[in-house]
């Protein structure tokens, strides 16, 4: 009788027990924020900025922890050849190559075989630079991944100079350090330094016992599935899937073709190429260990240790981790880096709170990735939580969206639903988020502008055609046609 009681008991407690974890995964399900919209609004923005702003080509990815939830390019890779750009072109990634090199650093760390608080000089016997401090600290392996070493920021050659942009080779850079000298005592501030970064990859080669590109292939690409990724920009897919690199607009709105380059020498700061798919696997990875722990490619608190601050500016607002920059946006922390080269613009922009990513490659150099990246995360911090059975508005919303004609006193205006109500984003916009404007439905085609304390302001009201598609709307008593492009 007994057993038979454990036995009934034992079933219903399963039963509890399923119908909680069902439960559960419903809430989650049920809270899951609904980014469809927000999403949307990342299109059209980029899509007009990228025409407003006159960029060849440009790309991006959002990842929320090892998903990416959105990906989408826009205009060409090539502008002769009308190669039309997508998530898989390949970009030259430039300073973001500085990352690869400091997680390289990082295992050599972890296995022993280098500290952080080792001298250039101990492992590499040709480090001659001129110390203009002899009484200062010394040159260590982390001043240079904070870049607080005091060395110059490049090797005393013009390989940012239009026209051919010829990098030095590593043994040219050898030959000229000797007659370069520091800037600054070691740890007083901070200067970026591609020089600096180069040394380290000479240190990854020296200690590993491999050349650069195959340790880096071996021990963090490969392992990590980043394919598409490589230490040196691949000169048989260039102009067409290697994005053609153009210059900074001149004044006749223009840009010009820029000529194909390898960073040789400066290559572990400067010389990898990459998509938007391949980075946002690689802020997946760090995501993912973080969150679990243990080891992948490196220990889950050695990518902590990186993305501390570790160097501090006097002016007590430049500050970096070993090898990321370390920043805050609104109170929460962001890690990443940026790059630029001759023709090519990109970031990665990490927020490990949320585990959120924002990735931009743009083919054209005078740009803002930067400004992208911080666009799509104001968008996405306006999604909210997905309900389930809301009530739906009274008026098909989608009737009403599309561009309006805004001349001559701006570009466009874009009409979107938005979490049950319109919004009306001006187009172009440097930040679209601080420009938008709500609209509440009224009746019929009419609305009214919500204001920022929630009460009712003026009326805009849509006006159809014969055939009962909407042709403009009216607000403050003036016309804005529709054009015939959807705001999809």
């Amino acid at each position: 009788m007994r057993k038979r009681c454990f036995i009934i008991s034992f079933i219903a407690l399963l039963i509890l027990l399923v119908a909680w974890q069902a439960s559960v995964g419903q809430e989650e399900k049920t809270d899951r924020k609904d980014y469809s919209e927000a999403l949307r609004l990342i299109d059209i923005w980029l899509e007009a900025q990228r025409d407003y702003e006159r960029l060849p080509g440009l790309s991006v990815a959002v990842v929320e922890d090892q998903e990416v939830i959105f990906s989408r390019a826009y205009g060409l890779a090539d502008l002769e050849k009308k190669v039309k750009t997508t998530p898989e072109t390949i970009y030259s990634i430039c300073s973001i190559s500085k990352l690869f090199t400091a997680v390289a650093i990082m295992q050599l760390r972890d296995a022993g075989k280098i500290r952080l608080d080792d001298e250039v000089g101990d492992h590499l016997p040709w480090f001659n630079i001129k110390q203009q401090y002899p009484d200062s600290g010394p040159i260590t392996i982390r001043s240079i991944l904070t870049h607080s070493s005091g060395l110059p920021r490049e090797s005393d050659y013009p390989y940012w100079s239009k026209p051919d942009f010829h990098f030095p080779s590593r043994e040219q850079l050898k030959e000229k350090l000797g007659a370069q000298k520091t800037l600054y005592p070691p740890s007083t501030y901070f200067q970026y330094s591609n020089l600096g970064l180069s040394l380290l990859g000479e240190i990854v080669a020296e200690v590993s016992g491999q050349p650069y590109d195959e340790y880096v292939r071996e021990k963090i690409l490969k392992p990590l599935a980043l394919n598409d990724t490589r230490p040196y920009l691949p000169r048989e897919l260039w102009r067409g899937r290697l994005a053609t690199g153009y210059s900074s607009l001149t004044r006749n709105g223009t840009r010009d073709m820029l000529p194909f380059f390898q960073a040789e020498g400066i290559k572990p700061a400067a010389g990898f190429s990459s998509t938007v798919l391949d980075l946002a696997k690689f802020a997946a990875w760090q995501f993912r260990l973080l969150a679990r722990g243990g080891e992948e490619i490196l220990r889950a608190p050695t990518l902590r240790e990186m993305h501390r601050v570790h160097w501090m500016d006097p002016d007590w607002k430049t500050t970096w981790g070993l090898g990321f920059s370390v920043y805050q946006i609104d109170g929460q922390t962001i890690v990443g880096h940026g790059g630029s080269c001759p023709g090519y613009r990109s970031t990665l922009m990490m927020e490990p709170g949320k585990k959120q990513a924002f990735v931009v490659m743009i083919n054209a150099s005078g740009t803002e990735p930067e400004k992208y990246a911080r666009g799509m995360r104001e968008i996405l911090k306006k999604a909210v939580l997905k309900k389930e059975g809301e009530k739906a508005p009274e008026v098909n919303l989608e009737d009403y969206a599309g561009y309006y004609d805004a001349q001559p006193w701006w570009g466009e205006t874009a009409v979107i639903p938005w979490q049950g109500n319109l919004a009306l984003v001006s187009l172009p916009a440097d930040n679209p988020v601080q420009g938008l404007t709500l609209l509440k439905h009224i009746e019929g085609d009419t609305f009214r502008r919500i204001r920022d304390d929630e009460t009712l302001g003026e009326e805009v009201r849509f006006e159809r055609d014969r055939s009962g598609k909407v042709f403009r709307f009216i607000r403050h008593s003036n016309y804005y046609p529709k054009l015939n492009r959807r705001a999809e």
